[in-house]
């Protein structure tokens, strides 16, 4: 897989962050007290944020995968290296879900993602075989205009043939350009290890002072 840039795909490293998982936050208030970085994985339901909190800790059970679109309902805390703090934050877009809820997770990532000083990087994960999203154009613009860091992490890319995702890069680039943003792009597998070293290294940069 490749970057932003369209350099050689790198020989693939083995990952395995040590981590542990440390509480779930339904509200931003109940977000623990602490001054370690946090690293945020954002975006719509089923989108495989589960799966890549798996795949960068090389542990298949860490974070609960499921089929079951909207499962995540809480701010849920992993502690990485023990010294920073991975967010799995509640998926958006899901219709199924009662409107008073989503309009409960959105104040309270609204909230969360304006207010919490400990945020270094927000990754923004989008299904590589669907065209943007609405929401997925909001939540760009929201993150931009609040200057939150952030990069757009094109997942499930082993579903895709190459020509196909070479396509869906385009569009989402395309999407930066629309709402006149310029952020790291990745495509990743979480299912084959693919881009996951990169995402680390992207993590790093963001996390180490």
């Amino acid at each position: 897989m490749s970057s932003s840039n369209d350099q050689p795909t790198e020989k693939k490293r083995t990952i395995a962050i040590p981590a542990s998982f440390v509480t779930s936050a339904p509200a931003y208030h109940l977000c623990p007290e602490s001054d370690l970085p946090e690293v945020c994985l954002a975006g719509r339901s089923n989108v495989g944020k589960s799966s890549l909190i798996n795949a960068l800790t090389n542990r298949g059970n860490l974070a609960k995968t499921s089929n079951v679109p909207g499962k995540t309902r809480a701010m849920n805390y992993f502690l990485m290296q023990d010294s920073w703090h991975l967010v799995d934050l509640p998926g958006y877009g899901y219709a199924k879900v009662p409107k008073s809820e989503q309009d409960r997770w959105g104040k309270e990532l609204e909230r969360y993602l304006s207010k919490r000083k400990n945020i270094r990087l927000v990754l923004l994960l989008v299904d590589i075989r669907h065209k943007p999203q609405a929401n997925d154009s909001d939540f760009i613009y929201f993150l931009a205009a609040n200057q939150v860091p952030f990069a757009l992490i094109l997942s499930k890319a082993d579903k895709l043939g190459k020509n196909k995702i070479k396509q869906m890069d385009a569009e989402y680039r395309k999407l930066q350009r629309t709402v006149n943003v310029d952020v790291p792009q990745f495509v990743i597998s979480s299912e084959k290890r693919d881009g996951i070293a990169e995402i680390v290294d992207l993590i790093n940069d963001f996390i180490i002072e």
